[in-house]
């Protein structure tokens, strides 16, 4: 983890940023937004710092930072139906252990288990559908849950700690 902490300080220092990647940030931060686009920039925004604070390399930050744009983009477009009244809801966490983005809408709620499998041959050319499937594919843990209005996803990375790829490497 060391080789990683010291390629994602030196990228931030060469574009002149000073991050301070010795732990995780203490609490949570929790955000509320109205139902725009540009919301969606900001959750984005908001999840690679996170991300990039949390040492993660520029791939796994890369999988964090779109994964929650798709999250937010599905809860301004779908959940609340860019409706100028409804809010978004996100909250960026580091525990050590993982980070935590939950991303939450105020609309009718989503029922995943009932939602379209983009690699069936009837739903290779539709112009949806795909945001969920990518976000489980970019994210170790994907929940869904249910909140009378709305839905809330959660997504979580899990970090790496120093030495823990060593011993991995040694077992196989």
């Amino acid at each position: 983890m060391t080789a990683r902490r010291t390629s994602t300080r030196a990228r931030a220092e060469r574009h002149g940023v000073q991050i301070d990647l010795s732990g995780p940030k203490a609490g949570r931060q929790t955000i509320s937004l109205p139902s725009t686009m540009d919301s969606v920039s900001e959750v984005e925004s908001m999840a690679e710092k996170l991300a990039t604070e949390a040492g993660l390399d520029e791939d796994d930050t890369f999988r964090v930072t779109m994964a929650s744009r798709e999250a937010a983009v599905n809860a301004v477009l779908h959940g609340n139906e860019y409706d100028p009244a409804k809010h978004i809801t996100a909250s960026f966490e580091n525990t050590g252990d993982c980070i935590r983005i939950t991303i939450s809408d105020e609309g009718k709620g989503l029922d995943p288990a009932h939602l379209p499998d983009p690699r069936d041959p009837e739903n290779l050319l539709l112009g949806t559908g795909r945001g969920i499937f990518l976000i489980r594919s970019m994210m170790d843990e994907v929940n869904f849950r249910q909140l009378h209005p709305g839905t809330e996803l959660t997504l979580v990375k899990h970090l790496v700690h120093s030495g823990e790829n060593d011993s991995a490497s040694a077992r196989g």
